[in-house]
């Protein structure tokens, strides 16, 4: 199976699998909670941003490393481009396209949001993220902003359709050494609420 040009216009029609997907990647220790028992936490809100694009006839889309920092729970993870929302910011979906323009130098005026996918709340950080799937028709020209990424991994969607039903699992010590469900990229680990949220974004993928 191979993603033509017409990728985006079935990605808005697809319905969401949520949870369950969301389950699939879940670390084992994770706690479930309802909407009004997250909101009764005082979340912050987040936004973050599967953004597409074309490159030589094969749609992909950035994942960045993030920069080591010991004031930040997911220091040195990899992660989908995006952060809080800031009082500006008129919703959401301009939190993921501002954020993916300080993170990784994509030019807001060529991103246009496709869908919102399911929140995701973060227990160890008390975030509660909402994911957007969006496009830019011209290629990037990734510029990183060190204070928070080191490093673009361009992850090509035609992946997620060679990922096992059943997750591989390792013991990873960012993980406080629990043994979690992976996607491991080309050696690079990509696990918790990121991989929860690649996860849906997979089983959408696969029910077009």
């Amino acid at each position: 199976m191979s993603f033509g040009k017409d990728l985006l216009r079935k990605i808005k029609d697809v319905t969401l699998p949520g949870e369950h997907a969301h389950g699939v990647f879940s670390p084992p220790y994770r706690p479930v909670f309802t909407y009004e028992e997250v909101l009764s936490k005082n979340p912050k809100f987040a936004a973050v941003n599967i953004v597409l694009y074309l490159k030589d006839n094969e749609w992909y889309f950035p994942l960045i490393q993030r920069t080591i920092n010991e004031h930040d729970r997911h220091s040195g993870q990899i992660s989908l481009p995006g952060g809080k929302r800031e009082e500006m910011d008129q919703d959401f979906s301009e939190t993921a396209v501002r954020e993916t323009s300080e993170e990784i130098g994509i030019e807001k005026n060529y991103v246009r949001i496709i869908r919102e996918m399911s929140p995701i709340y973060i227990p160890p950080s008390n975030f509660y993220v909402y994911p957007y799937i969006s496009y830019t028709k011209k290629n990037p020209d990734f510029i990183l902003q060190q204070t928070e990424a080191v490093e673009v991994i361009e992850f090509p969607i035609v992946s997620f359709l060679n990922l096992p039903d059943q997750p591989e699992i390792m013991s990873l010590p960012s993980a406080g050494d629990h043994e979690v469900p992976v996607i491991n990229f080309n050696g690079y680990i990509i696990w918790g609420a990121t991989a929860m949220i690649l996860s849906e974004f997979s089983q959408l993928l696969k029910k077009m």
